[in-house]
């Protein structure tokens, strides 16, 4: 699996808790990053982006909740990057 940004997954995916957090703050992460550089994007591209990270985040537990949830955020998450990159921000190999 693709080690997304942080470099590293919750200590314990035992802990549906963990987990949910984990992905909650990634999310969260990517939402400041894209109001960041909201003035680089379109306002309707802007507002997609917003809108699907708030719902995303309203229905996170029940997302985490579903068959192959790890691989449907890390896609999501994946999406989410393509955006905002901050991975490249989070990434310190990628700094000068």
């Amino acid at each position: 699996m693709h080690h997304f940004v942080t470099g590293q997954w919750p200590s314990s995916a035992l802990h549906p808790g963990v987990v949910v957090d984990f992905y909650r703050e990634e999310l969260i992460r990517h939402q400041r990053c894209l109001r960041y550089q909201r003035e680089y994007y379109s306002e309707r591209a802007y507002t997609s982006a917003e809108q699907a990270l708030v719902r995303l985040l309203a229905n996170l537990d029940q997302v985490c909740r579903c068959k192959n949830a790890d691989r449907l955020m890390v896609n999501l998450l994946e999406q989410f990057d393509v955006v905002t990159n901050l991975s490249a921000w989070s990434n310190p190999r990628t700094a000068n």
